[in-house]
């Protein structure tokens, strides 16, 4: 195997493996792992150990709002800069919806 750039061991003293999807992470306590290495590549087999998986929380969105957006929803509707901010977050960066939102508040 060595001849044709093999090379087999295990990883020792392993605790935990961790497997991170976009909707869920899937983790494995004490498992056993092998790596193969071929020729530079790594090959991870992983067997055993204690499974569970658990649900992520989805990320909470953070727009960017450029500020000549939140000058023009302030002059459109009278309203503080803060308070045009407050809009443009609440509704996405969506100008119209902002603005609509700022006049009905009256």
């Amino acid at each position: 195997m060595e001849r044709m750039g093999l090379s087999m061991g295990g990883m020792p003293d392993v605790n935990e493996v961790i497997i991170r999807t976009n909707t869920k992470e899937i983790v494995l306590e004490d498992p056993e792992v092998a790596v193969l290495d071929m020729q530079g590549q790594k090959i991870f087999q992983v067997t055993g150990g204690k499974v569970t998986e658990k649900e992520l929380e989805e990320p909470e969105k953070k727009i960017t709002i450029p500020d000549e957006d939140v000058r023009l929803v302030a002059d459109q509707t009278g309203k503080s800069v803060e308070e045009a901010q407050r809009a443009l977050e609440e509704t996405e960066g969506d100008l119209a919806k902002a603005i609509l939102l700022l006049q009905s508040e009256g």
